[in-house]
């Protein structure tokens, strides 16, 4: 039986997805709605963790209630669902996907962004075809990825794990990544900062195409 081929695992929000901008307006008018003060891409970046509401905690020196975080999280929703339509693929990466398929190998999508939202987003950016398996959020936000990073790999059928890399921009990606007994590379283009993400102790990269050719040779 033929070994199974490398396997890229792509997060979308921040990653194949360039929308770090629509984050931080949606996020600055999620703050506004409860009195917090706006926020810079640099403080973001330096602060943002998973699950959200750990995030706030840091921004505000405690946990939000549970009626905040109800307002914060739909206002965020909201906001985001309007700025998103400003946003596009990141730099180089219709070309990356394009030529990881045509190598004969596997790439697909995990995203903590709202599965009903993320399918047609995919499909009118023209790259549905790319992926053996495009999948969002299905639950509440806000949570964790590595439970549905094992239940992703798993459904996947002939992906080996130990042939899988995940490239994303946070560290829970990485997180994620090695619950679900696979490698991970992080770029640093989206809601992280290179401090942060390199406390993963993971290959941090600047650009998709650096991150592609460093999941090439750990997959091998």
């Amino acid at each position: 039986m033929a070994k199974p081929t490398a396997h890229i695992v792509w997060d979308w929000n921040g990653t194949l997805f360039h929308d770090i901008d629509a984050v931080i307006a949606a996020t600055n008018s999620a703050f506004a709605e409860i009195g917090l003060e706006p926020i810079t891409l640099e403080r973001y970046r330096e602060l943002y963790c998973v699950p959200v509401p750990r995030f706030y905690e840091r921004l505000m020196g405690r946990l939000p209630t549970e009626a905040e975080w109800l307002v914060m999280d739909a206002t965020f929703h909201r906001y985001y669902t309007e700025h998103r339509a400003g946003c596009g693929l990141a730099e180089g990466a219709e070309t990356l996907l394009a030529s990881w398929q045509a190598a004969g190998r596997s790439q697909s999508i995990l995203s903590m962004f709202g599965h009903d939202e993320l399918i047609p987003l995919v499909r009118d950016l023209g790259i549905a075809s790319r992926f053996v398996r495009v999948e969002g959020r299905t639950g509440p936000s806000g949570g964790s990825k590595s439970a549905q990073m094992v239940r992703h790999l798993a459904a996947l059928g002939r992906v080996d794990p130990g042939r899988t890399v995940v490239i994303g921009d946070a560290v829970d990606d990485a997180v994620a990544a090695r619950d679900a007994g696979a490698r991970a590379v992080l770029y640093t283009g989206g809601s992280h900062s290179r401090s942060s993400l390199t406390a993963a102790g993971v290959p941090v990269v600047d650009s998709l195409t650096e991150a592609v050719q460093v999941a090439e040779e750990i997959a091998a």
